[in-house]
C-alpha cells in the first residue's frame, strides 16, 4: 500500500465531514506524485447521497448544484485562506454512450451512484495517470490501473480501449497532455485514434485543449506535432495540416523534421518552442503567451497557397511572396472559427493578426540598420498597437525556429530593435492621438466619415513627426481637408 500526504487547502474540512469517505481524484493525484503544484481540486465522495453531501457542504461555503443530474456540485469556500477555493465534489460515476437526452457535455449518460466502488470511478476516465484516487484522511493511494508506474515511465497509456474513443476530445487531450508532461504516447495509440471521427466535437472544447497547450506547454510544438500523429490536425485544423505537406527551401530552413522534410509545419513548431522559451524568460503575463503562442502558431499558415518556384540568388528557390499579408486574414479566420477573442483585457484576436501580417518587418529594419529611420518604427510600432516587445521577441523566435537548441537570451538584433524603439521614446502612449473628433468639432468640422478620414490621416502624420502637440495638429487640419476633400471644413 502506497501512502502519501494529501495537500489540499481543506483537508481538515473534508476528514471532519466526510472522514474515510472523501478522496481528491484525477490531475492532483498525478500531479502531486509528480511533485508539481496542482490548482485543480477534484474531490469524490462514496457512501452518501448527493443530497447528504451537499448538506453538510452548504454550512462551509456556497454550492452550485447545475451538475447536479450528472451527480457533481461545486463548493466553494474561503475558510481559512485569503481567496475562494473552488471544488468539484461528485459521486462515484459511470457513463456510456447514448443518444438520451440526459447526455452530458460530452454526449455520455452519466449514472451517479454512491455505492459504486472508487475503482469503478476510476475506470471510466481517460488515460492511467489521471485514473487514480488518494484518501484524504490518511493519504492512500487507489491505483487499480498502474497510473504511478506509467508517470515513472513518464508514458500515456488509455485506461480502457473498449471506451476510450467514446469521448472523441480524448484523442486531442492525449496530444495535449504528451505535450504539458513532456510524456511519450503509447505506440499502439496513434493508429487507434486514427479511426475517430473528430469533426463533431465543438468548438469550445477544441479551443480549451489549445489554449492549455500554449499556456502549460514548455514546448507546446510537441502538442501540435502529436495532433499530426494522430489524425487530428487534418480533421481540426486543415489550415496546419496543409502546412505539414509544404516544403521550405531547404537553404533558407536547414531545419528538418525526423524524416528528413523541410516543412513549414516543422519550422512552425520550432517556432512555437522558441517562443514559449522567451515568454518564459521575460515572464510574459498569461494573454502576450497567447498571443505568442498563436502568432508562431499561424505566422506561416498562408505559405501552402504562396510558395513556388522562383529563379533567384542564381538558382531555383522555392519563396512564398506576399505570405504575411494573406496570413494575416487566414489566422483572423482561424481565430474568429475558435472562438479566440479577447483574453484577460488583452485584444488577442487583433494582437496576433498584426504580429502575422508585420513578422517580416522587424528583419527589415535590421538589414537596413544604417538608413532606417524613426518613422519606419513608429509606423511598425502603431501595426501592432504598441507592443513593440512581443513582436521584437516573436521575430527573434521565428529565426530561431531554424535549430532544436532552445534560446538563451536576446540576441544582437532582438537587443538593438528593442533599444532602439527605446531611444525614440516609442511606445503605445506616444503612439496615442493627440488630436480627437471634439478638437476638430470645436474649429467647425461636422461628424461623419470625412471627419474620420481627416483624424486618421492627422495621427498619421504625428506617427511620422510632422507634429507633436494637440495645437500643433488643430493648426493643420484645415490644410488636410483641403488636401483630401478639397475644402477646408468638412
Amino acid at each position: 500500500m502506497s501512502v502519501h500526504i494529501v495537500e489540499i487547502p481543506h483537508r481538515d474540512l473534508f476528514v471532519r465531514l466526510f472522514g474515510p469517505n472523501a478522496y481528491v481524484v484525477g490531475g492532483h493525484v498525478r500531479d502531486l506524485l509528480m511533485g508539481r503544484v496542482s490548482k485543480d481540486f477534484d474531490i469524490l465522495i462514496a457512501g452518501l447521497p448527493l443530497e447528504e453531501i451537499a448538506e453538510r457542504l452548504r454550512l462551509h461555503g456556497r454550492l452550485d448544484l447545475v451538475g447536479r443530474s450528472f451527480g457533481v456540485v461545486k463548493f466553494t469556500t474561503s475558510e481559512g485562506v485569503e481567496s475562494p477555493i473552488t471544488y468539484d465534489v461528485a459521486l462515484p460515476r459511470t457513463d456510456y454512450v447514448s443518444d438520451s437526452k440526459t447526455r452530458d457535455h460530452r454526449g455520455f449518460v452519466v449514472r451517479a451512484d454512491p455505492s459504486l466502488p472508487v475503482t469503478a470511478d476510476l475506470e471510466r476516465r481517460d488515460f492511467t495517470i489521471n485514473s487514480m484516487a488518494m484518501r484524504i484522511s490518511d493519504g492512500e493511494l487507489i491505483d487499480p490501473l498502474g497510473g504511478a508506474q506509467d508517470i515513472q515511465r513518464r508514458l500515456i497509456r488509455i485506461t480502457n480501449p473498449a471506451t476510450f474513443t467514446d469521448d472523441p476530445l480524448r484523442v486531442v487531450r492525449l496530444a495535449r497532455f504528451a505535450s504539458t508532461l513532456s510524456f511519450a504516447v503509447d505506440p499502439g495509440l496513434y493508429e487507434m485514434c486514427k479511426e475517430v471521427d473528430l469533426i463533431g466535437l465543438s468548438v469550445e472544447r477544441i479551443a480549451d485543449e489549445m489554449t492549455k497547450m500554449i499556456l502549460r506547454s514548455p514546448r507546446p510544438g510537441v502538442g501540435f506535432q502529436q495532433l499530426l500523429k494522430v489524425g487530428a490536425l487534418k480533421q481540426l485544423f486543415p489550415e496546419l495540416y496543409a502546412m505539414a505537406l509544404c516544403i521550405q527551401d531547404a537553404v533558407f530552413h536547414p531545419e528538418a523534421d525526423e524524416y528528413g522534410h523541410h516543412t513549414v509545419f516543422h519550422h512552425t513548431l520550432l517556432v512555437m518552442d522558441q517562443a514559449q522559451r522567451l515568454s518564459d524568460l521575460f515572464d510574459l503575463d498569461a494573454p502576450r503567451r497567447m498571443v505568442m503562442g498563436l502568432s508562431a502558431l499561424l505566422h506561416d499558415v498562408a505559405k501552402p497557397q504562396t510558395t513556388a518556384w522562383e529563379y533567384k540568388h542564381g538558382r531555383l528557390c522555392l519563396t512564398s511572396a506576399k505570405h504575411d499579408v494573406l496570413g494575416a486574414q487566414m489566422a483572423e479566420q482561424f481565430l474568429k472559427r475558435f472562438r479566440v477573442f479577447s483574453y484577460e483585457g488583452i485584444d488577442v484576436q487583433q494582437l496576433v493578426c498584426s504580429i502575422v501580417r508585420a513578422h517580416l518587418r522587424p528583419l527589415e529594419l535590421w538589414a537596413n540598420r544604417d538608413s532606417v529611420t524613426k518613422k519606419a518604427f513608429a509606423r511598425l510600432a502603431t501595426d501592432v498597437d504598441g507592443e513593440t516587445d512581443l513582436l521584437v521577441l516573436f521575430d527573434q523566435a521565428d529565426r530561431a525556429g531554424r535549430r532544436e537548441e532552445l534560446i538563451e537570451k536576446l540576441d544582437d538584433i532582438a537587443a538593438w530593435l528593442m533599444a532602439t524603439f527605446r531611444e525614440y521614446k516609442i511606445s503605445r502612449e506616444t503612439l496615442r492621438p493627440v488630436v480627437h473628433g471634439r478638437d476638430l468639432l470645436e474649429i467647425g468640422f461636422l461628424p461623419g466619415p470625412e471627419m474620420g478620414r481627416v483624424l486618421k490621416e492627422l495621427h498619421g502624420m504625428q506617427i511620422d513627426g510632422v507634429f507633436e502637440t494637440r495645437e500643433q495638429g488643430v493648426e493643420l487640419a484645415r490644410g488636410v481637408s483641403l488636401r483630401l476633400f478639397g475644402r477646408e471644413v468638412c
